[in-house]
């Protein structure tokens, strides 16, 4: 029964904020660490799919990013406006940001050096891949392997997100909790793409849950703003030397397929796993096909260093 032992949420104290992170699996199991996207809390790693990678054999590590959940909120950086989107755009102008990627990065790496881990398999969804990427290239002995999913490399020549993502991304935070739950449930129908019933039936106790651990609109736009700031890693993803498995969705609407497409182009030797019909989310029938590919990634890097 190792593989389910779950730890409730504890407070680490990483490169000088608070992270809240919590652990699922065997304490003496292969270390995988778990980086969600911007302004998504660690509960989106459902607790379902993070017991049943623990159950593959691996002690499965979830947290908040810094400015959400129950991590350290920070402060600075006004709303972004489509006047800088422009100008990042076409003038190439970058965004002010408080923080940018390699400051996550750094809060993972301080993460892992609190729980005493010297390597870990990286997982990362969305921004949580490109905070895993940052990882993978500023601190390389520390990524036993690296899955990116979702994701994409900084480069301004993958396209946009299509125009319903990004009004979704750019709409003023909802202003009670009834709008909250509207909107909830609207963006995963934009992100989703297409009718995944088994989610939707969640998609209130899901809402709820986020809900109730603490919203922080101004710390989603920090967020978006380190993206933005941190611009492309496509040549430093050259030099990336952990096994490297890039999983995206067919129909994705926020990061584009060519987006994981030129990830893996950018990584030597990195797998692409393109799923048909996938599109900015991790929808429950598709489980079996991501947690395996996960599985059998990191188990075969873990073998290769043998």
């Amino acid at each position: 029964m190792n593989a389910l032992l779950h730890q409730p949420p504890q407070i680490a104290h990483a490169n000088g904020i608070d992270l809240c992170y919590e652990i699922f699996g065997d304490p003496a199991a292969e270390p995988m660490l778990l980086i969600m996207g911007l302004g998504a809390q660690m509960i989106h790693w459902d607790d379902e799919f993070c017991r049943q990678l623990a159950a593959r054999g691996f002690r499965v590590i979830r947290f908040d990013n810094r400015d959400v959940g129950k991590s350290s909120h920070l402060s600075g950086g006004k709303r972004l406006s489509p006047l800088e989107l422009i100008k990042l755009r076409f003038l190439k102008i970058p965004v002010a940001a408080p923080y940018r990627l390699i400051d996550m990065a750094r809060d993972t790496v301080g993460l892992m050096d609190v729980l005493g881990i010297k390597s870990a398999h990286l997982v990362g969804a969305s921004m949580g891949g490109m905070i895993a990427q940052e990882v993978a290239i500023s601190f390389p002995q520390r990524v036993r392997s690296l899955t990116s999913i979702m994701s994409t490399t900084g480069n301004p020549k993958v396209p946009p997100p299509s125009r319903e993502a990004a009004a979704m991304l750019m709409a003023p935070p909802p202003a009670t909790k009834e709008e909250y739950f509207e909107r909830f449930a609207k963006t995963w129908k934009v992100l989703r793409v297409g009718s995944f019933p088994e989610d939707e039936a969640l998609d209130p106790s899901r809402a709820a849950r986020t809900f109730e651990r603490g919203l922080n609109p101004a710390g989603v736009g920090r967020q978006l703003r380190a993206v933005l700031a941190s611009g492309s890693r496509k040549e430093r993803l050259h030099a990336v030397t952990a096994p490297t498995l890039v999983i995206h969705g067919t129909v994705d609407p926020l990061v584009r397929p060519e987006g994981g497409q030129d990830t893996a182009a950018s990584i030597s030797g990195a797998k692409l796993l393109m799923i048909e019909g996938m599109g900015h989310a991790l929808p429950i029938p598709m489980w079996p096909q991501i947690i395996g590919a996960i599985a059998e990634h990191a188990h075969g890097a873990a073998k290769q260093a043998a």
